[in-house]
């Protein structure tokens, strides 16, 4: 009777340890911000700028780059950011960080130049789906708002 509850138990934990690790491309390539930073708020960036590049923030290789690891305001950067958007319409988002993934090399990681991008998922009233946001803590790039979104002002 145990024993298949054992081997059920083993093959569960080898399949889950077993999980590939690869490293995800140019999510961390170093600092490339080029504009300053400006704030509405403490907890709230002012973002002017919409891209037009439909992957930015939505794909893990092509992350918003929000910094601050190095100075300890990484998650805070990071909510800043969420902070600053809207939903298609001007409608108030909400979010919650979803986890860690998607390991990647950068000179401003703090072990073995190594990050970890952040995933939240953002929904808002009238939305029939969630989004799901890469954030990358440790490198710091021009921020910009994602396509489909807009900003507080």
């Amino acid at each position: 009777m145990n024993r298949p509850i054992i081997i059920t138990g083993l093959t569960i934990l080898i399949g889950c340890a077993a999980q590939k690790t690869g490293t995800t491309p140019n999510s961390g390539q170093g600092d490339t911000r080029s504009t300053e930073i400006n704030f509405l708020d403490d907890n709230t960036y002012l973002l002017i700028n919409t891209t037009t590049d439909k992957s930015y923030g939505y794909d893990k290789s092509n992350p918003i780059k929000v910094g601050g690891s190095k100075e300890s305001s990484g998650p805070r950067n990071e909510r800043r950011f969420l902070n600053a958007l809207l939903g298609p319409n001007g409608e108030e988002i909400k979010y919650f960080r979803a986890g860690s993934c998607c390991p990647f090399k950068t000179p401003n990681g703090p072990i073995d130049n190594s990050g970890m991008l952040d995933r939240y998922r953002l929904t808002w009233i009238g939305s029939s789906d969630t989004l799901d946001i890469y954030l990358n803590m440790y490198d710091k790039g021009d921020l910009m708002i994602p396509v489909g979104l807009t900003a507080k002002k």
